[in-house]
């Protein structure tokens, strides 16, 4: 859970994972020595396009997924094509919240432990016994020795074992891709557009505060997150390569209904979060608010490119079949 200042972004659930610093094997080998899947590295097509028209305005819809390895490289010639003939490019729905410079300032010290459990408990308190005792293992195998997670708070004690994880894993919550459409589209001075929208919050600092005085139901959390841990590692590099490889079919049939929803569900639910009006239905009104700006971008211009998370386009319930349900003649790549 972050706040900003000027521009930054506040994140309403966990943070964003931060690229990891160290290097990719070709062969990722898990801590307990079993071979794991290869990783694909150096230049690789990537995904395909999807292509949303409607009369002669098209869209052009990019999906990027992480974590990616770190050393890989993708083709995006293909991509740099279409985005310097756009008129626009529509980034990815955030929700973001404007608190101002002096207001963030003074919010700041109350950020300090929010991560923590309340009353400083630590992990060995507030779980099962045999959960804690499932979670010692894994600690040690991907974490090592680290007493200030032990005071964690379930929900980012799990994101905090999945981020190690990937790690030894080989993969980077990098943002490399997103990175180079930005650059494309600011080299040919192409507008960029933001889909998502603004979180008004009234009084941060008492929002914050009350998290870190309140209970979160994060223990199905916890629990799912040790329970599939080295399955979601291995669901993650099968995803990578197909995202690498341009695997439509093999995307296609990937369970995108990862941990992180019945984590991101525990803070969501949690009261504090019901008590500010917000921080409800952010994923719906994320939907909600990217469907107007597409509809707008498709207006407006010949040519758009959009960029969404791959999640989000595939499914009867992603955003493009809300744009399909509107009229719109949706393609997937060959």
């Amino acid at each position: 859970m972050t706040k900003t200042i000027n521009g930054y972004v506040l994140s309403l659930a966990l943070l964003v994972p931060p690229a990891f610093a160290q290097s990719v094997d070709q062969t990722a080998q898990p801590a307990d020595g079993v071979p794991a899947t290869v990783v694909i590295e150096g230049r690789r097509p990537g995904p395909g396009v999807w292509k949303v028209s409607k009369g002669t305005h098209v869209m052009w819809v990019f999906g990027t997924y992480s974590p990616l390895p770190r050393k890989m490289e993708w083709d995006a010639s293909r991509v740099e094509r279409l985005v310097a003939k756009s008129q626009e490019v529509l980034m990815p729905p955030v929700a973001k919240a404007h608190i101002g410079f002096f207001s963030g300032l003074t919010a700041l010290p109350s950020l300090i432990g929010i991560k923590r459990n309340p009353d400083d408990a630590v992990l060995h308190d507030v779980v099962p016994a045999d959960v804690y005792a499932h979670w010692t293992v894994l600690k040690a195998k991907y974490v090592g020795e680290d007493d200030g997670i032990e005071h964690y708070r379930p929900v980012f004690a799990g994101e905090e074992l999945l981020l190690a994880g990937l790690k030894k894993s080989g993969l980077s919550y990098g943002s490399e891709v997103l990175g180079k459409i930005e650059d494309v589209a600011k080299k040919n001075k192409v507008k960029m557009t933001d889909s998502g929208y603004d979180v008004m919050v009234d009084d941060p600092r008492k929002l914050v505060r009350d998290f870190k005085n309140s209970q979160v139901d994060d223990l199905v959390c916890f629990t799912k997150t040790l329970d599939t841990l080295d399955t979601d590692l291995e669901t993650m590099r099968v995803r990578a390569n197909a995202w690498a490889n341009g695997d439509i079919g093999e995307i296609r049939g990937l369970n995108f209904a990862e941990r992180r929803d019945a984590c991101l569900d525990a803070v969501m639910n949690s009261s504090i979060a019901k008590d500010a009006a917000a921080l409800r239905q952010v994923r719906q009104r994320l939907r909600t608010s990217w469907l107007k700006a597409a509809e707008n971008a498709l207006a407006s211009n010949a040519i758009t490119f959009a960029v969404l998370e791959i999640q989000d386009i595939l499914g009867p319930t992603s955003y493009l079949a809300g744009l399909q349900a509107r009229g719109y003649v949706v393609e997937s790549p060959r």
